[in-house]
């Protein structure tokens, strides 16, 4: 369990820290990140032995740069960045879910994050995790969600003038 808390000793530990590791101990202690981002994090879903955090546009550089870094924490590895399309009628529209894992303590985090259409823009984390790269790219490519920064944020499974985002539910059936 000191290995899932890093530096902190067993008597600085909060009761609900120690509760929070002892049940999903292959999922990063959400009560360090809680207490360390009150105006970034909305909210934090620990369900189905699995930890979300749900984070606002607003500091949301800041906040991923901190968990790459915190040494209780240490996510180096970006899994996966997926987009979820809630529908042309839903705000927000957007849900972009970022799959963090810590080689160093073993454990998972999904981050995501809500956008409405006429503002789906993201920083990039393309300086913080180099997989961001192709992974970004393609929800742009699918989605329409832009990612401000990124170095080189062109279609990648569709040809360059393809109109439109095939995976957004307004999409037609049979193309344009």
């Amino acid at each position: 369990m000191s290995q899932n808390l890093g530096s902190q000793n067993l008597e600085s530990r909060t009761s609900e820290q120690i509760q929070s590791a002892a049940r999903y101990p292959r999922y990063a202690d959400a009560s360090l990140i809680r207490a360390k981002f009150t105006n970034t994090i909305e909210e934090i879903i620990e369900a189905s032995n699995e930890i979300t955090v749900i984070a606002k546009r607003e500091g949301f550089l800041d906040f991923m740069t901190w968990l790459r870094d915190e040494p209780a924490l240490r996510f180096d590895y970006l899994s996966d960045v997926s987009c979820v399309d809630l529908g042309e009628f839903a705000s927000p529209r957007f849900a972009i879910a970022y799959h963090l894992y810590s080689f160093a303590h073993n454990h998972r985090l999904r981050v995501k994050v809500f956008l409405e259409e006429e503002d789906a823009i993201l920083p990039t984390m393309w300086n913080l995790w180099k997989s961001s790269n192709w992974l970004e790219r393609e929800v742009y490519d699918m989605f329409g969600v832009t990612f401000d920064g990124h170095p080189n944020l062109l279609r990648i499974l569709t040809p360059a003038d393809y109109e439109g985002h095939p995976l957004r539910k307004d999409f037609p059936i049979k193309g344009y």
